[in-house]
């Protein structure tokens, strides 16, 4: 059980919007601009909890800049329960307006199975010779649903 104190002093249990609000505000520290991504298990503790929520999906980029420090983390895209639609052009901008040299791209499976689907390899093949004419490099795509999968740790970016 989680306490708040109230305005006379006395603690309370806290109310569940207040845990929530907190839990997302401690989640987001993840993903503050500065922050270094070492690997994919950095990738996956700062991005796999803010996607799990979601109902449908979401499509999200991490721009990194040359030493592999956040410079920001957007949710591009949302789409159904089983699919949405990705704008490779949205991307560029976004990369180009950051003065990114890195991304690091995340979807969630709301069914939870993290299992990637030929669109997804497609997607991620297709966004990787896009974003390399710009000299944006792509270090990962990951799948957030009941675990979190890194494409690259899967050999799919190869």
């Amino acid at each position: 059980m989680i306490y708040v104190r109230n305005d006379k002093g006395r603690y309370l249990p806290a109310p569940k919007e207040t845990i929530i609000s907190e839990a997302k505000r401690l989640l987001s520290y993840g993903l503050r601009r500065g922050t270094a991504i070492r690997g994919s298990t950095d990738a996956k503790e700062a991005i796999g909890q803010k996607l799990i929520t979601y109902e449908c999906e979401v499509f999200a980029c991490l721009f990194l800049d040359t030493q592999y420090r956040i410079l920001a983390f957007k949710e591009l895209f949302r789409g159904t329960v089983n699919a949405t639609t990705v704008y490779p052009r949205e991307i560029l901008k976004e990369s180009l307006l950051l003065n990114a040299s890195a991304v690091i791209f995340a979807h969630n499976h709301p069914s939870g199975l993290t299992a990637p689907s030929e669109q997804d390899i497609e997607l991620t093949k297709k966004l990787k010779e896009i974003l390399k004419i710009a000299e944006v490099r792509v270090l990962d795509h990951l799948i957030v649903g009941e675990t979190t999968l890194s494409m690259a740790d899967e050999g799919y970016l190869d």
